[in-house]
C-alpha cells in the first residue's frame, strides 16, 4: 500500500476566522445578530464568486447562529419551473419544489418573501419535517436581476419571524448580486 502524502495546515485568513466556531447569536436581538452575520458572510465571501459556496456559507452561518430547525436553499434549475435543494443545515429536505407548490414554489414564483406564522394553515404546505411550525422564504436574485434560489428557514416555535428577519435576510442574500 502507497503512503500517504502529509501535508502542513497552512490557513488563509478567511478560514482560520472561521473555523474558531460560529457564534451563538440566538440572545442578541435579531436586527444586531442579522448585521453581525451580514458582516460575517461578506467577510468570508470576499472574493468569491461561487454561488454554491455561497449558498453553503450562508446556511452554515445562519443554522449555528441562530438555531433554526432548517436552513438551506433551493435552487432554480428550470426557470418558471422547477426548484431543487442545494446547501443546507438540519434534517432532509424535499428534494425538488415545483413553482407555485408551498411556500418555496410560491416564494419563487411571486419572486417575494413569504413569512409563514403557523405552517399548519398555509394552503398546500409541503411537510418535510414535521417539527416545522413557523417558516420564511426569501427569494435570490443573481447578478443579472434573474432569480438563481430562494432561501427557506424553518422553525420548531410558531410565529418564529418577524419583519426583522425579513429585513436581515433579504440584506444578506444581496451577497449573490455582486458575486454570483
Amino acid at each position: 500500500m502507497k503512503q500517504a502524502r502529509r501535508y502542513s495546515l497552512a490557513h488563509d485568513s478567511r478560514c482560520s476566522k472561521l473555523s474558531e466556531s460560529i457564534s451563538d447569536l440566538r440572545n442578541l436581538p435579531r436586527r444586531a445578530a442579522y448585521t453581525e452575520l451580514t458582516s460575517q458572510v461578506r467577510l468570508v465571501l470576499e472574493g468569491v464568486d461561487d454561488q454554491i459556496a455561497g449558498m453553503a456559507t450562508v446556511s452554515a452561518l445562519l443554522h449555528g447562529a441562530l438555531g433554526f430547525l432548517w436552513t438551506g436553499f433551493y435552487r432554480v434549475v428550470k426557470t418558471d419551473e422547477l426548484l431543487r435543494i442545494g446547501p443546507y443545515q438540519g434534517s432532509l429536505g424535499c428534494l425538488e419544489i415545483q413553482f407555485g407548490k408551498g411556500v418555496c414554489g410560491k416564494a419563487a414564483a411571486e419572486r417575494q418573501t413569504i413569512i409563514v406564522e403557523d405552517v399548519s394553515q398555509f394552503p398546500d404546505h409541503i411537510t418535510c419535517d414535521a417539527r416545522s411550525q413557523s417558516e420564511i422564504v426569501v427569494p435570490v436574485f443573481g447578478r443579472s436581476g434573474e432569480l438563481i434560489a430562494v432561501l427557506d428557514i424553518d422553525s420548531a416555535e410558531l410565529s418564529a419571524f418577524s419583519e426583522e428577519d425579513q429585513a436581515g435576510l433579504e440584506e444578506m442574500v444581496q451577497w449573490f448580486r455582486t458575486a454570483a
